[in-house]
């Protein structure tokens, strides 16, 4: 278990569903992250740190409470949501949100955290840690493409509010925008023929005229949102959720 925790490899690069019984609860936590790259799902980077085997711990703890719930699932500009449940004060949510996670670790629990909560709806934003481990884009697009078919067969019509990767710039971890770019026009495409899924563009929310972040709308490492840009992402799924009959 100490090696998993230290592991970190970079592998080659309708209508809402209605209420459901609970998941299974013969198990007694969340399954163990693989301990082989050949036994992960997906294609690219592969990150497992303590912290993710915690957060994943406290979910599993919410389970039997988070049944039906708007399940926003991604990374830490999910997890780092905290007044989640405040901003939308009239819908049951659950935040799973794990810091440093690629699409492919997302893709692992996407069952597990996500589609065993019977969601009454779904907003994915992941994509972010793919481009810090310089993954091919169309490999993201491969792993988001396998969440969506997942939902589609597990919850046939749930909607999914499909969020862009918004733009960033930190110099700890620098990016070439053009890259952001391309992952999130191979974002936007998974929407194409898939009828509850709709696209919410965070990128054209949270960019300037130049493309680059808006100072106020994200934390010191212009990276991470900010408060400010929490309420923008609010303000603007808001009427989208609604025009999905959620609430």
């Amino acid at each position: 278990m100490n090696r998993l925790l230290t592991l970190l490899l970079a592998a080659c690069l309708g209508t809402a569903a209605v209420a459901a019984p609970p998941p299974d609860t013969a198990a007694s936590g969340p399954t163990p992250y693989p301990g082989d790259a050949k036994d992960w799902p997906g294609q690219g980077a592969i990150r497992v740190f303590g912290w993710m085997t915690d957060n994943r711990k406290a979910f599993w703890t919410e389970r039997e409470r988070k049944q039906g719930a708007v399940v926003f699932a991604g990374d830490s500009l999910i997890g780092g949501w905290r007044t989640m449940a405040k901003d939308f004060p009239d819908l049951n949510v659950a935040n799973r949100g794990i810091g440093g996670e690629p699409t492919r670790g997302l893709l692992f629990r996407f069952q597990e955290d996500v589609l065993d909560l019977h969601p009454k709806a779904i907003v994915l934003l992941s994509g972010s840690n793919d481009l810090s481990a310089q993954q091919d884009p169309k490999q993201s697009r491969a792993n988001l493409a396998a969440m969506l078919d997942q939902a589609a067969k597990a919850a046939p019509g749930v909607p999914i509010v499909l969020c862009t990767v918004p733009p960033r710039q930190d110099p700890k971890a620098p990016v070439d925008p053009a890259r952001v770019r391309e992952l999130n026009r191979q974002i936007a495409s998974l929407a194409e023929g898939r009828k509850n899924v709709v696209v919410l563009d965070l990128h054209a929310l949270l960019a300037g005229p130049d493309g680059n972040p808006v100072p106020e709308l994200f934390g010191a490492d212009r990276l991470h949102i900010s408060a400010a840009g929490f309420e923008r992402f609010r303000d603007a799924l808001a009427p989208v959720l609604k025009q999905l009959n959620v609430g």
